[in-house]
């Protein structure tokens, strides 16, 4: 194996020189799309934006190292994408529908301390994933939350219980979101799957909601911070 021409091959110090000005020069030109275009934070990126970054990247990286592709043809793909972008963002403020459809709607994800299960199934998050932003959040259980909702460039938001009105719900955290093995009378337990709350009779009782059967004891504490 010739590893001189896998990481060297016919590369002459001139075609060195001429890729570092090239990166320089499409760094500057993604720069001043991002500007142009009013980008907003990495993680408010909805998929529609996504997307046009994706484009730019496969726009900015061949004529950064091929040697046959003019830096003017990425400027001729920049200012195409930079018109459908502004065409596009245009098209959404007048028209719900085409919003709806490029960068999704918000789903409620809890209501009242409870899962809605439903529109959890259409999301990609797991449990661990969607508990670990929730604990981000310093919510200990769901008891603690109002109102949940993933907004649609995935960011979580919450509405709380005032302290005097904290549920019981289920534990967040991985030392209590355990399945129970012991039932104790007049102790609520939370499905482990959905969240409902209530008082067993067995620890094998089938949730109504879910008709899940793995039960966490539940917590009421109230929120921190």
């Amino acid at each position: 194996m010739d590893f001189f021409n896998i990481f060297i091959g016919d590369t002459t110090w001139k075609f060195v020189l001429e890729i570092l000005v090239r990166c320089f020069v499409m760094f500057i030109i993604i720069i001043s799309f991002l500007r142009l275009s009013g980008k907003r934070g990495i993680r408010q990126l909805s998929l529609f934006e996504l997307a046009i970054i994706l484009c730019l990247g496969s726009a900015a990286g061949d004529p950064m190292f091929t040697k046959d592709l003019p830096i003017a043809h990425a400027l001729v793909a920049f200012t195409a994408i930079l018109f459908l972008y502004r065409l596009v963002t245009w098209a959404m403020v007048k028209n719900k529908k085409i919003e709806d459809l490029l960068e999704g709607r918000a789903l409620c994800v809890v209501k009242d301390g409870l899962l809605v299960y439903k529109d959890f199934q259409k999301q990609s998050y797991s449990h661990d994933e969607f508990f670990s932003e929730m604990r981000q959040q310093n919510v200990e259980h769901l008891g603690q939350v109002r109102t949940a909702l993933l907004e649609s460039d995935g960011i979580l938001s919450l509405l709380y219980y005032e302290d005097e009105e904290v549920k019981w719900g289920l534990p967040l955290f991985p030392d209590a979101y355990c399945k129970a093995d012991v039932l104790k009378i007049n102790t609520f337990y939370s499905c482990m799957k959905c969240g409902e709350t209530k008082i067993l009779n067995t620890l094998d009782q089938e949730c109504s909601r879910c008709k899940h059967h793995s039960w966490a004891k539940s917590l009421k504490t109230r929120r921190l911070g």
